[in-house]
C-alpha cells in the first residue's frame, strides 16, 4: 500500500507544475464549486484538487404551479458533466477557490434529437473564515464570480454573475461515531437581460463508519430558488431562469489515505416549479497536497 501511495504521489508531483499553472490562471482571471470543505478552514499551503463526473436525467417536469407532467412528445433530457475544482489555503483566514465544468447535453423526443457540449460557467472566488466556537463550529463567507466560457445559449445563460455565500460547519458524535455537518446559503445574481437572482442552499449531515475515518456516509438536502421576469420553460435545466427545486441525495466516501479520497453520490429532485424532475449521480476524486 505504501508503494502504491508513493506511485500516486510521484505521479501528481510530475504533473504539479501544470496543475499549479491552471489553478493560477483561474485565480488571476479573478472570477468555485463549493463542495470541498464548507465552513471548515483550510490549512495554509494546502491544495485540494478534485475531478468529478456527474449524470443528470429527466423525462418529466414540474409546471409553474408545481404539478408534475411528462415532457411533451415523450421527451427526455440527459446531461453528462465533468468538473475540475481547486481550493488553496492562502493563510489561516483566506482560501482561494476555482472550478471549470464541461458538459454534454442531449434532448430527444418523437420529433428528433438535439445535442450540445462545451465548457460552461467558470467560477472563482475567495473564502474568508469569520470565526469559530471552541474550534468545533466554524463560519465562513465566500465571494464568487461567474464567467461564461461559451457563446452557445443551450449551455447556460451566457451572463456574468456574482455570489455571496455564508457557511456554518461543525463536528460532533452520535452513538460513539464521529459526525459532521455543513449548512450554507448563497445569493447569486446574473447581470444580463432578465438575469435571475437566485438563493442556493444546502444542508449536509455525515457520519463516519469506522474509527480510522476511512469510510463515511452523508445525506444532503438542497436546492435553488431562482427568480426572473423570463418565465419560459426549457427541458434543458441550465437555461431556465425562473424556477425552483428541492433535491435529496445520499453519498458514500472512502479515504484511501490522508491525501486521496473517493466520493459516490446519488440524488433525486423531490419537488419543484418550472423545472425538470431529475435524478443525479456523481463520482468525485479528491487529492490533498500540503506545501507548508
Amino acid at each position: 500500500m505504501h508503494y502504491f501511495n508513493r506511485l500516486i504521489y510521484m505521479s501528481v508531483i510530475k504533473r504539479l507544475p501544470r496543475l499549479l499553472i491552471l489553478f493560477t490562471l483561474l485565480v488571476i482571471t479573478s472570477q468555485q464549486l463549493s463542495y470541498a470543505s464548507g465552513g471548515f478552514p483550510d490549512r495554509p499551503g494546502r491544495l485540494i484538487i478534485s475531478g468529478s463526473a456527474s449524470y443528470f436525467f429527466a423525462n418529466s417536469k414540474w409546471d409553474t404551479v408545481g404539478v408534475k407532467h411528462p415532457f411533451d412528445n415523450n421527451g427526455q433530457y440527459s446531461s453528462i458533466g465533468f468538473t475540475l475544482f481547486a481550493e488553496y489555503g492562502i493563510s489561516r483566514r483566506f482560501a482561494a477557490v476555482a472550478s471549470v465544468p464541461y458538459v454534454m447535453n442531449a434532448y430527444q423526443d418523437d420529433k428528433g434529437k438535439s445535442t450540445s457540449s462545451g465548457l460552461t460557467d467558470m467560477e472563482t472566488g475567495i473564502k474568508y473564515y469569520l470565526a469559530n466556537i471552541a474550534y468545533k463550529y466554524y463560519f465562513s463567507l465566500q465571494a464568487t464570480a461567474i464567467t461564461p466560457l461559451y457563446n452557445n445559449q443551450t449551455l447556460g445563460y451566457n451572463e456574468e454573475g456574482a455570489e455571496l455565500k455564508l457557511a456554518f460547519s461543525g463536528t460532533g458524535h452520535l452513538f460513539g461515531a464521529s459526525t459532521y455537518f455543513n449548512l450554507d446559503d448563497g445569493v447569486r445574481q446574473y447581470f444580463g437581460t432578465n438575469g435571475p437572482i437566485q438563493n442556493r442552499f444546502n444542508a449536509t449531515y455525515g457520519i463516519t463508519l469506522d474509527k480510522q475515518y476511512a469510510n463515511q456516509v452523508s445525506a444532503t438536502l438542497g436546492g435553488i430558488y431562482s427568480q426572473s421576469n423570463d418565465t419560459k420553460f426549457s427541458p434543458i435545466f441550465e437555461t431556465n431562469k425562473d424556477f425552483s427545486f428541492l433535491q435529496a441525495s445520499l453519498s458514500y466516501g472512502h479515504s484511501f489515505s490522508r491525501e486521496f479520497s473517493l466520493f459516490l453520490s446519488g440524488g433525486k429532485f423531490i419537488t419543484g416549479r418550472n423545472t425538470g424532475a431529475g435524478i443525479t449521480g456523481t463520482v468525485a476524486l479528491i487529492y490533498r497536497l500540503d506545501f507548508h
